[in-house]
């Protein structure tokens, strides 16, 4: 098989521009035109680029278009130039409010769709690990209410189902204990130092807290949110549209969200802009999809990743710096926000 010379790189490219510009496969003719060579020298190199899987040509068309292969070496390429022009920013979508995280994370999510004019998708931060108050409230027929407060201020309740009914003075003795040893704690962690702490308390209200320590770990290590804006956006994308299959595994990856998890959480782990093609990546299972990637944090801790769901053949030059902008914008005003 022949290695890429400079002369292959540069066709590969342009033909990779021409087919994102247009959409339709590119003829050798075509490129001949825009390079000082003849047809049967634009064929042979086009030849050597099929052979090394970077191009083919689809049954319907005498033209090439890229490979996942293709794409990667292409956007690769763009990421190691990293001379991107900034996106124009309009005013009013600086003004998000910071004192609220969860909606500067959807309006994040809508300004990456709305800048692409593809699907943004913001992995939301995770919920505080850790407690500042929490009560229990008493309710009817055996059940508890228990009230979490965290440290951010995010408020979260859940029901205890115990096996007998508590008055009301159990119950604040309960949370009176609670918040004097374990406020400022992880549940974990108040699992682990709880056993010796309850041996002084009644058997009754033991097992209230273990309740409470159970269903509060659950809750605060569920699964992180996935806030999607702008998905129909890709019903005007032909290349995902014509295939009803495609498209309907397209629409299940939003709807059950738990590929898009994985994969934003691994590009959390990651360093800038990432970009996931498929066919490519073992992440992005769709073929003719693509996700562009980046991490945001709250003041210098990464916390999330955000990023644009599209076509394989979408103007890769313009949304990485979409992205790029968009997760700097939201790391500053997460950042400046009270938590």
């Amino acid at each position: 098989m022949k290695r890429m010379d400079d002369r292959a790189n540069e066709l590969l490219n342009v033909l990779i521009e021409r087919y994102i510009a247009d959409g339709q496969p590119v003829a050798s003719r075509t490129l001949s035109k825009l390079f000082d060579l003849s047809p049967a020298t634009i064929r042979n190199v086009m030849a050597d680029l099929e052979q090394l899987g970077l191009i083919h040509s689809p049954h319907t068309s005498a033209g090439r278009i890229p490979t996942p292969q293709g794409y990667r070496l292409f956007v690769d390429r763009l990421l190691a130039v990293q001379h991107f022009n900034r996106p124009t920013i309009e005013p009013i979508v600086l003004n998000w409010p910071i004192d609220e995280p969860s909606k500067a994370v959807n309006s994040a999510a809508g300004l990456l769709s709305h800048l692409s004019q593809f699907a943004g998708v913001v992995l939301a931060p995770k919920r505080s690990q850790t407690f500042q108050h929490i009560e229990f409230i008493r309710l009817a027929e055996k059940r508890v209410l228990l009230i979490i407060v965290t440290p951010d201020g995010d408020v979260q309740n859940r029901i205890l189902f115990m096996q007998r009914e508590y008055q009301t003075a159990e119950l604040q003795e309960a949370s009176n204990f609670f918040n004097q040893h374990f406020s400022g704690k992880s549940f974990s962690e108040v699992r682990r130092s709880m056993a010796a702490e309850l041996s002084s308390l009644q058997a009754d209200i033991s097992s209230l807290m273990q309740a409470a320590v159970d269903i509060s770990a659950s809750v605060t290590s569920q699964h992180e949110t996935v806030v999607i804006s702008g998905e129909s956006k890709l019903l005007d994308v032909d290349e995902i549209t014509t295939d009803k299959s495609r498209l309907r595994s397209l629409f299940q990856l939003f709807d059950k969200k738990t590929d898009l998890l994985h994969l934003l959480d691994a590009s959390s782990q990651a360093q800038g802009v990432q970009i996931y093609i498929g066919g490519d990546s073992q992440l992005m299972p769709l073929e003719e999809v693509s996700v562009v990637t980046a991490p945001y944090g709250v003041d210098g801790e990464v916390v999330g990743t955000l990023g644009v769901v599209g076509p394989s053949r979408m103007a890769y030059d313009k949304v990485i710096p979409i992205v790029d902008i968009t997760a700097k914008l939201l790391s500053n005003a997460l950042s400046y926000s009270p938590h």
